[in-house]
């Protein structure tokens, strides 16, 4: 009993220092989460020979799962965006849904851009067209961006290959399931986007907002060499569609069959494969091949998936010292009896993302974590460990607060003032994941 009480202390003790690590402190995520691992490793009582190697083992092993997959989407989403494919995405769903729905339009919009490129860019990047649909249509600033950012932030916590839903399908062992990740992902946060709609729609009669204060002269959407609709579309849509197809094709029943199409698609649908080949086909994207696109961009991509490399790799590291010391299964003992079940990780994310405000970090310290509960919260089948991955995003998404970049340029770029902030764009991650948990469970009952 006494050990037991023990390994809890050094569960809170490590969460703590995660949480205290990277809001008070201020240090990267990468060395809060090996000095985590280190820190339960010793107090745990791991033998001092063993610590090291551990520590290593988890690092190595999550990197072989996806981080060849995370440098890839990164490129082609750095791709999409100095190309101004995004801008281009953004022109095909406004031509769709066409101007009389604006808000339902930037919500849509977020929704497909944020699936390659990072929340926080997207919006920055479409800020212009955000302000050019204010002035055409007249409607209220904040309604608009606060739709743009829920749009964006659906696919950004639930969504591969973003980096997160990645990383947390990767410790909960789905890492050649991806495509079954990927369709209740869109799935759960086409309903996010949806509710973040509605909430915009609310608020913007309620809130105005000093349009676009901090940010540089708009660039007319004249003056853009945009590039064609199939081009901008095929680096990511095909490579989710290869994913997608696998997942049927490796399905148990195996409704493909067993021959060529079978081979086929289990080859080019591998995640790998399949990023590779939308990496190739953003190379349709560049204006030129030289030194600027073939290094430059190229490089700016693999610059940006480092430090997300890095903190999913200590993630691993973490969980692995969790598994080897025990913890995981002392704390599933004690929380059996509550019958959280797929509530559980939804609340420790929440509890990481509200405190230390990186939806990423929240997604990888918390899959590494409930890893060893899946049995004890009747989560381990496979459909079990794509909903977990699902509920960790929703608590991922709650709540986006001063403590987080994206709350921020939001706000920077929409000219609202904190408190204006607060009311809108805090409240709006709140909904959106806690509506999102309440599909999460519907679907629990469906498919567990």
């Amino acid at each position: 009993m006494h050990e037991t009480y023990w390994l809890i202390i050094v569960l809170l003790t490590s969460i703590l220092f995660i949480i205290l690590g990277t809001t008070r402190f201020k240090m990267h995520p990468f060395i809060v989460l090996l000095l985590a691992s280190y820190l339960t490793g010793v107090m745990a009582g791991l033998p001092l020979d063993k610590i090291a190697s551990t520590i290593a083992t988890g690092f190595g092993n999550i990197m072989a799962y996806i981080g060849i997959v995370i440098i890839l989407g990164t490129i082609i989403g750095v791709i999409l965006e100095k190309s101004n494919a995004a801008i281009k995405l953004a022109e095909i769903v406004l031509k769709v849904v066409g101007k009389r729905f604006p808000g339902l339009a930037m919500s849509i919009i977020g929704y497909i851009v944020s699936i390659p490129v990072f929340c926080d860019s997207a919006f920055i990047i479409l800020s212009s067209l955000k302000k050019s649909l204010v002035a055409k249509t007249g409607k209220s600033s904040v309604a608009l961006s606060i739709a743009l950012a829920t749009g964006l932030y659906a696919t950004h916590t639930f969504v591969p290959p973003t980096p997160g839903p990645i990383a947390a399908a990767g410790n909960l062992g789905l890492e050649d399931q991806l495509g079954l990740v990927i369709l209740f992902g869109l799935v759960v946060a086409a309903f996010a986007m949806f509710t973040g709609y509605l909430w915009a729609s609310y608020v913007g009669k309620k809130y105005t907002a000093t349009e676009e204060v901090f940010t540089e002269p708009e660039i007319p959407s004249q003056d853009l060499i945009l590039p064609s609709a199939a081009k901008s579309l095929m680096p990511i849509l095909i490579p989710i569609v290869l994913i997608a197809l696998r997942s049927v094709a490796t399905y148990p029943i195996q409704p493909l069959g067993e021959g060529f199409l079978f081979t086929f698609l289990n080859f080019v649908g591998q995640p790998i494969n399949a990023l590779l080949i939308g990496f190739l086909l953003s190379f349709l994207l560049f204006p030129k091949f030289n030194k600027e696109t073939l290094t430059g961009w190229i490089g700016d991509g693999i610059t940006a998936a480092a430090p997300i490399l890095l903190i999913t790799g200590a993630g691993g590291a973490f969980g692995t010292i969790l598994k080897e010391t025990q913890i995981g299964d002392t704390l599933g003992n004690i929380l059996a009896g509550y019958e959280l079940g797929i509530f559980l990780p939804f609340i420790i994310a929440a509890a990481f993302k509200t405190a230390q405000g990186s939806s990423t970090v929240a997604l990888v310290a918390t899959s590494a974590l409930i890893a060893p509960l899946l049995s004890t919260i009747e989560l381990d089948s496979l459909n079990g460990k794509v909903l977990a991955v699902m509920a960790t995003g929703a608590g991922a998404m709650t709540i986006s607060h001063a403590n987080d970049s994206f709350f921020w340029v939001v706000t920077q770029f929409s000219g609202m003032d904190v408190k204006t902030g607060y009311k809108t764009q805090t409240m709006a991650t709140l909904i959106q994941g806690t509506s999102s948990m309440v599909l999460i469970y519907i679907l629990t009952l469906i498919f567990l």
